[in-house]
């Protein structure tokens, strides 16, 4: 395969977006549903549409980065009940902000990605679920959805084919926990949204005990451009494994904070770049680079780092859900980690005993150095409690509570000692 990632590529979700062109008549103009009309039209069979995603080397947007094909063929397609297919927007990690976006500027290739899964999955009711902290978004979706409907790219008849897709969107809680899917899946069905043990996994014991496929809004979103390029040109505009474009949510102490589409496989000093690189000429000091759980990588080792999910977990962190937080020389590692490690002691929804205890604890050690009444073992015990989370809870946010906190004393130990030892930060804008 012929890897494009090396040339300039035009942005495929956010390309000519401005804020007031996401009608239907808009994304139409610009090539919209065209792949969904031509599967139904040319009869190309579900199993044809996996084995194209297959080839696509399309990943989950999400976090996990699974194969989106190879998730699509774990429904049973011959199952005779009804079976569901969700999408995930409930976008709640901090720094992450493209599903928003997503769904503000170009809302009908969310809902056409979601068609074309369906039809792949023989599935004919479908929810996304929307992050209850974000209502413009909602009622933004409501509008597209009812387009959809009237054009008859939704319903009992879409495109005239008899195909039924009933799709329908749902105001989430705004809690944190809702973004794992099992949770997500509890919260859609009226209860308390905490995750579920795995297996059975939501393909085989989903939404209500059916089956049921969960993907991400930005993967759902890339859908439909797998089907106009190809899937095995969608795959070379990325890399090996690694196929076609990403959105890297930029924030922190760059000239441009936004939402940036590259092809996967780009160098991150070329993103940095697009961003208008480091604000007020300050040095980098460290970069997480996949949301708020993913491992800090100290800044000048993410410089040599390329943006795709290989490259990243190389380096020791996750590209994640391409939330990229830039950190600069003024900036306290300790001060940050706190901010981090009190957001999972907040959002942990208790249920597993390891991370209702433990992100406690590492909060208010974090705390006790942070204002000058740390201890010198404090950074062991940080460690060890991190290790007894990590790997022991029903869901990932264990992981995700953990993981920074062993990144952040890996990499800038140094740093907390001096908290420790000198009751203040090295960093002289804190002094």
């Amino acid at each position: 395969m012929t890897s494009l990632h090396n040339r300039h590529i035009d942005p495929l979700i956010l390309a000519g977006l401005n804020g007031t062109n996401w009608h239907l008549d808009d994304y139409v103009k610009r090539g919209g549903y065209e792949a969904l009309k031509r599967i139904l039209a040319e009869k190309i069979t579900p199993e044809q549409v996996i084995a194209e995603l297959k080839s696509s080397s399309l990943r989950g947007r999400g976090g996990a980065g699974f194969p989106t094909g190879l998730k699509w063929s774990f429904m049973p397609r011959q199952f005779p009940g009804q079976k569901y297919l969700l999408c995930n927007s409930d976008e709640g990690e901090p720094g992450t902000f493209k599903d928003r976006d997503i769904i503000r500027y170009n809302p009908h290739a969310l809902i056409e990605g979601m068609v074309i899964g369906a039809y792949a999955m023989g599935i004919t009711v479908g929810y996304n679920y929307i992050h209850g902290e974000i209502f413009s978004e909602y009622a933004r979706f409501e509008e597209a959805l009812a387009e959809a409907r009237t054009a008859g790219m939704l319903g009992d008849n879409i495109c005239g084919t008899g195909f039924k897709f009933q799709l329908h969107a749902f105001h989430g809680y705004g809690a944190y926990i809702c973004g794992e899917e099992t949770a997500l899946l509890e919260s859609l069905e009226g209860k308390k949204g905490q995750p579920r043990f795995k297996p059975p996994f939501p393909a085989s014991f989903g939404l209500y005990g059916k089956p049921t496929t969960i993907n991400n809004t930005e993967t759902f979103a890339a859908v439909p451009f797998v089907f106009r390029l190809g899937g095995e040109a969608y795959a070379a505009i990325g890399k090996p494994n690694n196929g076609g474009t990403k959105i890297f949510s930029v924030s922190g102490d760059v000239v441009r904070p936004g939402n940036y589409e590259i092809p996967l496989g780009t160098p991150f000093a070329t993103l940095l770049e697009l961003a208008g690189g480091m604000r007020d000429g300050k040095k980098i000091k460290a970069v997480i680079p996949g949301g708020s759980s993913a491992p800090v990588i100290i800044g000048d080792a993410m410089m040599a780092t390329d943006m795709d999910y290989d490259s990243i977990a190389k380096a020791g962190s996750m590209l994640g859900s391409g939330a990229v937080i830039v950190l600069d020389e003024t900036r306290c590692m300790v001060k940050s980690l706190l901010r981090l490690a009190y957001f999972y002691f907040e959002e942990s929804c208790g249920q597993c005993t390891p991370c209702r205890e433990g992100t406690g604890w590492m909060y208010r050690m974090v705390h006790r150095i942070e204002h000058g009444e740390g201890r010198p073992e404090d950074l062991d015990i940080l460690n060890s409690v991190a290790d007894n989370i990590q790997g022991r809870t029903i869901c990932a946010l264990g992981d995700a509570a953990a993981m920074p906190v062993r990144a952040f004393i890996k990499n800038f130990r140094e740093e907390f000692e001096y908290h420790i030892e000198h009751k203040h930060c090295l960093v002289p804008a804190y002094l």
